[in-house]
């Protein structure tokens, strides 16, 4: 079978499941009007998806190997797009939550199935053209989800962000069908079902995941309902691993696999890498629009350029690994990534518009030259028969590499800008010359706008109040950039422990 039509055949299911985790933030004021939800309800949109999909990530290999993996992946495909259609079709929340999780389901297995069959369909001296593709889809699909949302809730209606999904996954299982062949070691195979497995497996990581949306907005710890979660996510966990590794005779996740120590220090790179990436695009659009007044529109402008960046460096980094050792590559491409939040830790609040695109630019690049080596370097020793497995944990910690760094970077704007914001006024007394000079020159410029003189002190103290909560804030964006690049440069000395697999080089 043609590789390119494989590689396009996988891709297309996809790339529509990384969009669908994405597209539905800048519709969620639609959905919150048409459905008279509140807005912490209608989150559930969002939270319900994203904890189906981690929950089957992991177990899409266990589940390739019971069905066979044509079989999973054509019913996943089709999963996905009926509930699509049922969720544009949902005339209350409630409804509209659980077709969400359905789709979840339907959506989860896509990703790590795409990239094991990508794996196995390209010979050992073209893997990095495979994961050039495949990462071209994960890189592409967070960029174009909230642009594309957007416009389609704008121009026509907030279900047709689902509805597009139906002639797209109808596409996607003809094609399956058409080109995608089983080989040997993965037709349909007997085995016992790992029930307590996949019981701990869901409850654990279904509680993390709604623990990183929630914690924010809950205060962490202070709530109730997020420490017992935490307890509950850390026995479960701790306890499929004991079942796992001891007792399972089929276990539904190979955590074996992490002997491997390539495998296994790839997956910790992995997770600081989607960190720092998930970090810096979450924190990008809210600087832009809620201290620089950028619309949606021209923040989307912003994060763009970087997408773009991104796609035209990996293909370029799946060339240059085939003829240059992968470990020097993916040490550039981590340094150009620290290098490009260490940039951003440095703006303020006169940047103008290409002073905040090219940082954005120079991270698409560096996550070009990263993830390609990356996964190429992670998988060179595993087995074709383990691939499936591999790439479901690869998967889920990406993910959830992603879900911990914009959890950290929301927590740190809030917690920080409260920081800066008591020191700050430390500076702001009667007895400060410049905190004198600029009250009255507030006051007299309300005066000189026909505001009588009470109202104009009270009111140029309170543009100064507005402008400190804004250096405050603008401080706290500075820590979390700066942070983040302070992680993500601390990985540098674990590539010693990734082996190169030369025999496939």
């Amino acid at each position: 079978m043609n590789k390119w039509l494989v590689a396009m055949t996988v891709m297309l299911p996809t790339l529509i499941e990384i969009v669908d985790m994405s597209i539905v933030n800048v519709s969620l004021g639609h959905i919150r009007g048409s459905l008279s939800a509140g807005i912490d309800e209608s989150t559930w949109a969002i939270t319900s998806y994203l904890v189906a999909n981690a929950i089957i990530i992991p177990i899409s290999g266990w589940l390739s190997r019971l069905f066979g993996r044509k079989r999973y992946l054509i019913s996943s495909i089709a999963l996905f797009t009926v509930s699509s259609f049922m969720c544009g079709s949902s005339r209350s929340l409630s409804s509209l939550i659980f077709f969400r999780v359905i789709q979840g389901i339907g959506g989860g297995g896509l990703q790590p199935l795409s990239q094991a069959i990508l794996l196995e369909t390209f010979p050992p001296e073209q893997r990095g053209m495979a994961m050039a593709i495949f990462g071209i889809g994960i890189m592409f699909g967070p960029i174009m989800g909230p642009l594309l949302g957007g416009w389609i809730t704008d121009n026509w209606s907030w279900p047709w962000i689902f509805y597009v999904n139906v002639p797209i996954g109808l596409l996607s299982i003809a094609m399956v069908l058409f080109f995608i062949i089983d080989p040997p070691y993965m037709k349909r195979i007997k085995m016992k079902i790992d029930y307590m497995g996949i019981l701990l497996l869901a409850t654990g990581i279904g509680c993390l995941q709604v623990i990183l949306d929630l914690g924010q907005r809950r205060d962490w710890f202070a709530s109730d309902l997020i420490s017992w979660l935490a307890i509950i996510s850390v026995t479960s966990l701790t306890i499929f691993v004991v079942v796992e590794l001891l007792f399972a005779e089929h276990p539904v996740v190979n955590l074996r696999l992490f002997k491997n120590i390539s495998f296994s220090t790839g997956n910790i790179v992995m997770f600081f890498t989607f960190f720092n990436l998930f970090g810096s695009i979450v924190l990008l659009p809210i600087y832009l629009q809620t201290l620089m007044g950028y619309t949606a529109t021209l923040a989307g402008l912003v994060l763009g350029p970087g997408g773009v960046a991104t796609m035209i460096a990996m293909p370029i980094a799946g060339r240059l690994i085939t003829k240059i050792n992968p470990k020097c590559i993916l040490a550039f491409g981590i340094i150009v990534c620290a290098y490009s939040t260490h940039l951003m830790s440095g703006f303020n609040l006169h940047a103008d518009f290409y002073s905040v695109a090219w940082p954005r630019i120079v991270l698409g690049i560096g996550m070009g030259f990263t993830v390609i080596p990356l996964m190429t370097l992670a998988f060179s020793s595993i087995k074709k028969e383990e691939m499936g497995n591999a790439t479901a944990i690869f998967n889920l910690l990406r993910n959830l590499g992603g879900s911990f760094g914009v959890a950290f970077v929301t927590t740190m704007i809030a917690r920080r800008a409260q920081f800066h914001q008591v020191h700050l006024v430390e500076h702001l007394t009667p007895f400060d010359t410049s905190y004198q000079l600029a009250s009255s020159q507030a006051a007299q410029f309300l005066q000189q706008r026909g505001f009588d003189v009470s109202i104009s002190q009270h009111g140029g103290l309170g543009a100064i109040y507005g402008q400190l909560l804004k250096q405050a804030s603008m401080l706290s964006f500075n820590d979390a950039f700066y942070l983040l690049s302070v992680l993500i440069i601390c990985t540098l000395p674990l590539l010693v422990l990734i082996k190169r697999d030369k025999r496939k080089s």
